[in-house]
């Protein structure tokens, strides 16, 4: 071989070293971001399935509560037309 060659060659293996140096850095970081992503997706999982179960115990308890509201409107406009005859 010729000096220009082995020249090439020598750039080209730096080069390469180089570039697999900086790509297993570059995945030991994807790596450690992929792990937070899933951790804080399973955070975010635990949260809304506790939004849900809220909402549904919400929704539970909604209709007798308007249903007692409504009672309550009701007796309070009775004892109100009471206090008017009376």
């Amino acid at each position: 071989m010729d000096t220009a060659a082995e020249i090439l060659v020598i750039i080209v293996s730096a080069v390469l070293a180089v570039f697999l140096v900086v790509a297993i850095i570059a995945m030991v970081y994807v790596i450690k971001i992929g792990k937070q992503v899933k951790h804080i997706t399973g955070h975010a999982e635990n949260v809304a399935e506790s939004m849900e179960s809220a909402a549904n115990t919400f929704k539970r308890t909604a209709t007798p509560l308007a249903f007692l509201k409504i009672v309550g409107g009701i007796v309070e406009n009775a004892t109100r037309s009471r206090k008017r005859k009376g």
